[in-house]
């Protein structure tokens, strides 16, 4: 009986195991995407800043060019 609890417990370290080691492959891709992802979004929010400013400067050359 012994033997038999021994092996057993051997396969639920194993299951263990090899649970462990797919969390931790999937941890290390939802960090790398989660660093894409914050890339993006870094150079999404500059490109509204740059976007932003070119409107801004358009609007007040219409400002006053409306000058009369």
């Amino acid at each position: 009986m012994l033997a038999e609890d021994l092996h057993a417990l051997e396969a639920k370290v194993g299951e263990l195991i090899a649970l462990c080691e797919s969390l931790a492959s999937e941890n290390r891709a939802l960090r790398q995407r989660n660093r894409a992802w914050a890339a993006e979004k870094s150079n999404l929010v500059e490109r509204n800043e740059m976007a932003r400013s070119k409107i801004d400067a358009m609007i007040d050359r219409l400002k006053s060019m409306d000058v009369t």
